[in-house]
């Protein structure tokens, strides 16, 4: 990945945003802009210089991960290392990720980068992570693969007794087996009465004639999330859940279609929640439409009512209604 072309984009708004270096200490947004994928660094962006901060743990996995950038790794006093670049570069106004920094540690900065006035900018780089290059999509794709694989696999093993927790097992082991290199998010698996809750944690409910099963899970490989949601009647559907899932089948349809570069993201909202509201159940859809996925289970663009987000080409989202009736699961006498 062209970490460097990435790390341009974000220093050249350095003027616009008033700001002589940018401070990235979001995970993600570090792995995006350095390729580093341990869970403790920060890059110090500038249209001068710009260094990679670790802490000793990483020093060897940093050599290898970002060999283009100069890396300080230390076990103590990195918030002092990172001072003394500052001052070594002359900023005087420093940038920060102003939703992802505590109090406390922005407290902790003003002492230490005396001098230095520290400036909150908003999701700059999550901004750029909207558009996905060639070898994000193919981590995406991968991702989905093992995904629907493991899909697959569950549909052989859902029998009467199997509780939600032991499925959610088998469709962690089954991803894994796909090639994920970890889980998305620990697996929603919810049966009967539970699938009317859109986040259920799985519990020791078993599986029943008659249940409707709700899963909600996805692969992750090279840090790129799948996210999908999937309803399976074992048995004989009650008459009102047939008319609901075709209901929102005819609603994500809408949403997908709707899907294009420079569309306003509340507009593809509205496409799918038309339908649903048309049907009689606008109550029972109680979540936005979808996000994008990539380095995180849940980024922008977001797909939710009134949203003003622009897609942008390269962006991948869900399309995800649902119709959650807390009464339907039961079967017809």
């Amino acid at each position: 990945m062209d970490h460097l072309s990435r790390r341009n984009q974000l220093t050249a708004r350095c003027a616009e945003l008033d700001v002589d270096a940018l401070l990235v200490t979001k995970p993600a947004n570090v792995r995006y802009l350095t390729g580093f994928t341990g869970s403790s660094a920060m890059a110090l962006l500038s249209p001068e210089e710009s260094m990679f901060f670790t802490d000793g743990r990483y020093e060897e996995q940093a050599r290898h991960e970002v060999p283009d950038l100069t890396r300080v790794a230390l076990m103590e006093n990195l918030t002092g290392a990172l001072r003394d670049h500052i001052r070594r570069l002359r900023v005087e106004r420093l940038g920060f990720e102003r939703h992802e920094v505590t109090v406390a540690q922005h407290d902790r900065w003003r002492e230490v980068f005396e001098g230095v006035e520290l400036t909150g900018v908003g999701e700059e780089v999550e901004r750029l992570r909207w558009s996905k290059d060639a070898e994000e999509l193919g981590s995406l794709r991968s991702a989905q693969d093992a995904t629907d694989e493991a899909f697959e696999d569950i549909l052989d093993l859902l029998v009467v007794g199997i509780t939600e927790r032991q499925a959610a097992a088998q469709l962690e082991l089954a991803m894994s087996r796909h090639g994920a290199d970890a889980l998305s998010f620990g697996p929603i698996v919810a049966f009967g009465e539970h699938a009317a809750e859109p986040h259920h944690r799985p519990c020791h409910r078993a599986l029943a004639e008659g249940d409707v099963i709700k899963m909600d899970f996805g692969a992750m490989v090279a840090g790129y999330h799948a996210d999908m949601t999937r309803t399976v009647a074992f048995g004989e559907p009650a008459s009102e859940l047939r008319k609901v899932h075709d209901v929102v089948v005819a609603a994500q349809q809408a949403g997908i279609d709707a899907l294009r570069p420079g569309v306003v993201a509340g507009d593809v909202d509205q496409a799918a929640r038309s339908v649903i509201e048309d049907a009689g159940y606008a109550d029972r859809f109680t979540h936005s439409l979808g996000h994008g996925v990539g380095l995180e289970i849940h980024e922008g663009p977001w797909l939710r009512r009134d949203g003003e987000d622009v897609l942008p080409v390269g962006a991948v989202v869900t399309v995800e209604p649902g119709v959650y009736l807390p009464w339907a699961y039961r079967r017809e006498s």
